[in-house]
């Protein structure tokens, strides 16, 4: 009992201390000192906010099956980079509008890359064009994995190439029943180079598999891609998944954003390093985070039963 109430003054306490800030203040310094863009405009993405502080991103080529030219690989970069300062966002999910999730490359797009190659004669200067062309849409991908807010993929139907590349670089992915994937780029003469390559093994845990289907280019379906890892979750239909994944994220959006990106970062820093460097990692943020009033707040609310709320991040 004496350890109980010591306990119950003690995070009193911290609530006490966390009650004094001002939380217009704090959210007032949080959009000084997260710069991002709320009013970028896009054409190859569709953006909403179904539910507070969870952002819906729909790739928005419905007609081209949702194909990736340099717009869309330009644009994935600017929305993910601006989300990830966003303090209104705290989770992301990415769907596909229309038939499919992704087609993949666009090969009328790539065409007019073959073109502009065609028009310069000397070979340092096509691979120097080349090179920033691959960069880009490689940190385009990676803007995904590297965004500090949990991102989670809902796929329908076809995910093609560069949508399995995509759909690698995020946290979380679900699915629906008539989804099927393919790593598509040896069968337009191409290693993959943006990122499926690098990041399906460590997803699927599965290296022999991972090899056999970047081989083949071999199609896959939704129970396969479950039954290895790829995806988490499958729902009947587009509707239930994209409504799954929403709701996963608005619990997400829920807990202690300090707490939720911390967690994010650290996945993501140890999972090529030895678990010691991983937990090195998480002390040096600990030391800081568990002074922050999200650590008080959760504390109490688990004690008082309530819901917490955390200031903007």
């Amino acid at each position: 009992m004496a350890l109980r109430a010591f306990g119950n003054k003690y995070f009193s306490s911290f609530a006490l201390r966390a009650a004094v800030t001002s939380k217009v203040e704090r959210n007032m310094s949080s959009s000084i000192l997260h710069k991002h863009d709320g009013n970028l405009k896009y054409h190859t993405l569709n953006i909403t906010t179904p539910k507070q502080f969870v952002y819906h991103v729909e790739l928005n080529r419905p007609k081209q099956l949702n194909a990736f030219n340099k717009d869309l690989f330009v644009e994935i970069k600017k929305c993910f980079e601006s989300l990830s300062t966003n303090p209104d966002c705290r989770v992301v999910v990415l769907s596909g509008l229309g038939k499919h999730f992704s087609a993949g490359l666009d090969l009328v797009d790539a065409m007019k890359l073959s073109q502009e190659l065609g028009a310069v004669d000397d070979v340092a200067r096509k691979a120097a064009l080349l090179e920033h062309t691959i960069k880009l849409y490689q940190d385009s991908i990676s803007s995904l994995e590297i965004c500090a807010k949990p991102v989670i993929t809902a796929i329908h139907s076809g995910c093609i190439g560069a949508g399995v590349n995509l759909i690698t670089a995020a946290d979380i992915r679900y699915c629906s029943e008539d989804a099927f994937f393919s790593i598509k780029e040896v069968d337009i003469g191409l290693a993959a180079d943006i990122g499926a390559l690098q990041r399906l093994p460590k997803v699927v845990g599965n290296e022999s598999l991972a090899r056999e289907l970047a081989y083949t280019g071999r199609r896959f379906g939704a129970t396969e891609a479950h039954n290895f890892g790829l995806v988490s979750k499958v729902y009947p239909s587009k509707e239930a998944c994209v409504e799954g994944a929403l709701e996963l994220a608005a619990i997400i959006a829920e807990k202690s954003p300090v707490a939720v990106q911390a967690t994010k970062a650290n996945i993501i820093y140890s999972k090529p390093r030895p678990n010691q460097d991983g937990l090195d990692h998480i002390r040096q943020t600990n030391k800081l985070n568990l002074q922050s009033e999200d650590f008080a707040n959760a504390a109490v609310a688990a004690l008082t039963k309530e819901q917490p709320t955390f200031s903007k991040l």
